[in-house]
């Protein structure tokens, strides 16, 4: 119970336990007055300026909890922007065990500032006003708390004469710290004022820190601050550019004409790129996909001087990185592998899980190979089978790209023991390892001779209906028609042929010594999981598989195919097929064919899809 004296000037707070309305210990709550410079004269109560400092001063000081709630027994004259400084002092000290807070809100003490605080919120100042909300939510007050849902009318009030950092930070609070309906509510009231209110930002830093706290809970909010940070993003410096960066890659934005910008200035201007500063911008780039040759030529040569002094968890990430943009440079990959062979007893297994993947994607053959890998055998040993099913799967794919898989590794994840929990397997990720699993069990049959077994069960490598599900490309439909233009009949070859090897061949024809088409159906295809016709191919016959290369499967500025891709080239040959690459990096798109086809018929190579 509150009880004004007017001739005092104390609000009086009635504990519970007094009856016919006594009042209970006095908190004095003086006036607005104002203070001379010097001592306070003519006056027997001191004004809250002159307390104010020294409250003020006790509040910032007070590591306990029971420090700030003692200063009510104290008889310092507390008014209610002193209440709401000490909550937002509670909210940010330690709390040794969660229900210390459940506590702390019980306390007689507490409840009676929050009667303070409610009694007059609408004098709190604003400032300290959004900062008591956040920390009402922090400190967990329940839901039914009619003080909370005072503050938070009070904001409601309010929000036009907030600051718009004030409104970003309660928008933050609102979304992370209170799941309550009538908080999100709020919050959706906040969002919609930080989105018409946008142009008042005037710097890049404020513009950084609220793209990085709120821009994620709106996307019509985030799209107004990207316009912004176009505005102003020649007032940014490298750290202001990384953020931006790094916001954009976690929330997956590729937004082209900022990271255009943002580029622009990462090559124009003289920064000064720190160690975190350039991994950073590795990672965002390469999480977004983005790819702008003169940042990564700078980020590789800026990275390689630094390669000494990195971790061997920081050599992971950056070629995890560069890994993503498909960008070999060849220095810095060879420091990479270096680094390794300095350090390989330190090297913790998840890193070098990552940088061999890195590397398989990459097709990186380090100089010291040979020492470089039997580290990496070592180093996997008896460990390979301890980790996660799928990371041993990605290890041990990595090492097939790199011919470099041994035969006991092969044996570990074509056990039908491991390898049966991903055969049936819906989702995406279980049907991307098992067609990794295909990968190495077509090593093992083409590439490893010696190899004794398990393998995959027949049944296993039928080509599931998800391997030909794919949009078709331009340069695809292109080729498609040009071949259904020379074969003429669907006998004379066959188009989008799905092997047992988990790789797809855009077509494939059998030609006798002559150079004439056979009719496929009629001889047996064992790269196919369901065999098809009954007599071998006569003496002289060859193999035809078309294969067809994207952009996205090159290394990035290259003509290189990525890893994966090498991979399924050398299984193709292995399975004794000649082949015929169709590629758009030539001026013309014209077929090559494999160097190894010399004899093949002389029309074959000069097939040209349309222009």
């Amino acid at each position: 119970m509150r009880v004004w004296n007017h001739s005092l000037g104390v609000l009086s707070l009635c504990h519970p336990g007094h009856h016919g309305g006594s009042p209970g210990k006095a908190m004095h709550v003086p006036p607005e007055r104002s203070c001379s410079s010097g001592p306070c004269h003519g006056s027997n109560w001191p004004t809250e300026t002159c307390q104010g400092n020294h409250i003020d001063q006790l509040i910032k000081k007070a590591t306990r909890p029971e420090e700030l709630l003692e200063l009510l027994d104290a008889g310092h004259h507390l008014n209610n922007n002193h209440a709401a400084l000490i909550f937002i002092r509670l909210s940010r000290l330690p709390f040794e065990k969660p229900e210390d807070k459940a506590s702390l809100i019980q306390d007689a003490r507490f409840q009676q500032l929050l009667h303070l605080l409610n009694s007059q919120i609408s004098s709190v100042w604003h400032g300290t006003l959004s900062r008591l909300l956040r920390s009402l939510y922090s400190l967990g007050l329940p839901e039914t708390s009619k003080e909370l849902q005072s503050v938070e009318q009070e904001v409601r009030w309010r929000m036009r004469r907030l600051k718009y950092r004030h409104l970003a930070l309660l928008a933050e609070s609102c979304a992370t710290l209170s799941r309550k309906q009538h908080s999100q509510e709020l919050l959706a009231e906040l969002l919609m004022h930080l989105e018409r209110r946008w142009t008042e930002i005037e710097d890049g830093r404020t513009l950084v820190t609220i793209m990085m706290k709120v821009g994620h809970l709106s996307e019509s909010l985030m799209n107004r601050l990207e316009d912004k940070c176009l505005e102003l993003v020649e007032q940014f410096g490298p750290d202001e550019l990384r953020k931006v960066l790094v916001t954009l890659a976690a929330q997956s934005r590729r937004s082209v004409p900022l990271l255009r910008a943002v580029s622009y200035h990462l090559v124009q201007k003289p920064f000064h790129l720190t160690k975190g500063i350039l991994l950073d911008l590795a990672y965002a780039y390469g999480k977004l996909n983005f790819h702008q040759t003169q940042v990564c030529q700078r980020l590789a040569a800026d990275l390689l001087s630094l390669t000494p002094s990195l971790t061997s968890g920081e050599v992971a990430r950056c070629a995890k990185s560069f890994a993503l943009l498909k960008w070999l440079n060849l220095p810095l990959f060879e420091a990479f592998a270096q680094h390794f062979l300095n350090r390989a007893q330190d090297t913790p297994l998840p890193h070098l899980c990552s940088m061999l993947l890195a590397f398989a994607r990459l097709n990186f053959h380090p100089d010291q190979e040979d020492q470089f890998f039997s580290l990496v055998h070592e180093k996997l040993g008896s460990e390979l089978a301890g980790l996660e099913p799928a990371l041993q799967v990605d290890l041990v794919w990595a090492l097939c790209v790199l011919q470099q898989a041994q035969e006991a590794e092969l044996q570990t994840v074509l056990h039908p023991k491991f390898h049966t929990q991903f055969l049936g397997g819906k989702s995406q990720k279980d049907q991307n390892i098992f067609q990794k699993l295909l990968h190495i069990n077509a090593t093992a049959l083409l590439e490893h001779p010696e190899y004794s077994g398990p393998l995959l069960p027949a049944s296993a490598v039928a080509p599931r209906p998800s391997a030909l599900d794919r949009k078709v490309t331009p340069l695809q439909k292109e080729l498609q028609e040009t071949l259904k233009g020379l074969l003429g009949s669907a006998d004379r070859g066959s188009l989008e042929v799905a092997t047992q090897y988990g790789w797809v061949l855009d077509a494939e024809v059998l030609l006798d010594s002559d150079g004439q088409f056979l009719p496929l159906r009629d001889f047996v295809a064992p790269h196919l999981a369901q065999p098809i016709g009954s007599q071998p191919p006569p003496p002289g016959a060859k193999r035809l598989a078309f294969l067809r290369w994207e952009f996205p499967n090159f290394n990035n500025r290259s003509k290189d195919l990525l890893g994966r891709f090498v991979l399924a080239r050398r299984h193709i040959l292995a399975a004794g097929f000649l082949i015929v690459d169709a590629s758009p990096r030539s001026p013309r798109r014209e077929f090559t064919v494999d160097p190894g086809c010399s004899s093949l018929p002389s029309h074959l190579p000069s097939i040209s899809p349309r222009e």
